[in-house]
């Protein structure tokens, strides 16, 4: 239950981590904290804590399949997700040197960690350059998505079109601009006992976090 209790984001996911890798767990649910009573007992919030939520389940997907670790996507210094930028990216800002990746050299598993390349666009990639050396237009093509891996990597040690040098604050700026008119507006409705022949929560996530 995300933001009943004082718990960090770290301490959440590292949880999460341990059920995973101690209890084989194949999946841990996240759920936003409601209000619906008022009690002296209960925690007071102004509205749901979605977003956080939402960052929660696109840290638990890089936890579960790119290969990531808790402590690596957070730390005591930063214990909680940034709100605007979404786990990968606030990763890679943070570990900023280990870029730019060059496409047409990178092993799978780094590809993984570069903004905006999925498990998908990663596996195409691997698969087209045994054939030819790719560039930008070789992974538009293939529908790798440039909206954010664009800023982290070089194709045949050249930058995408409008970025001139990788410049850090650069990205940044760009990236927090993007990410702030992309997040959703929040919308509430009142649950019905038809609900269940919706999409479910889990559907949702997935379609968001299908290429991180």
């Amino acid at each position: 239950m995300v933001g009943a209790t004082k718990e960090s984001d770290l301490k959440i996911l590292k949880l999460s981590e341990g059920l995973y890798q101690k209890l084989n767990l194949k999946r841990v649910y996240y759920s936003a904290y409601v209000s619906i009573n008022q009690d002296k007992n209960l925690p007071t919030l102004k509205s749901p804590p979605l977003l956080r939520e939402n960052r929660l389940y696109q840290a638990d997907w890089l936890l579960r399949f790119y290969g990531f670790k808790a402590d690596e996507l957070l730390n005591e210094t930063h214990p909680n997700f940034n709100h605007i930028l979404d786990p990968k990216c606030d990763w890679a800002l943070r570990n900023i040197e280990k870029f730019p990746i060059e496409i047409n050299t990178a092993d799978y598993f780094t590809l993984l960690r570069i903004p905006g390349i999925g498990i998908i666009s990663a596996k195409k990639i691997i698969r087209a350059r045994r054939e030819f050396l790719l560039d930008f237009t070789c992974l538009k093509k293939l529908g790798v998505v440039l909206k954010r891996a664009k800023y982290f990597i070089t194709c045949k040690g050249k930058y995408f079109n409008n970025i001139n040098r990788f410049n850090p604050n650069f990205i940044e700026t760009n990236l927090m601009i993007q990410e702030r008119n992309d997040l959703p507006k929040p919308q509430f409705e009142q649950l019905s006992i038809f609900d269940h022949l919706l999409p479910t929560k889990e559907d949702n996530i997935k379609c968001l976090t299908g290429n991180l």
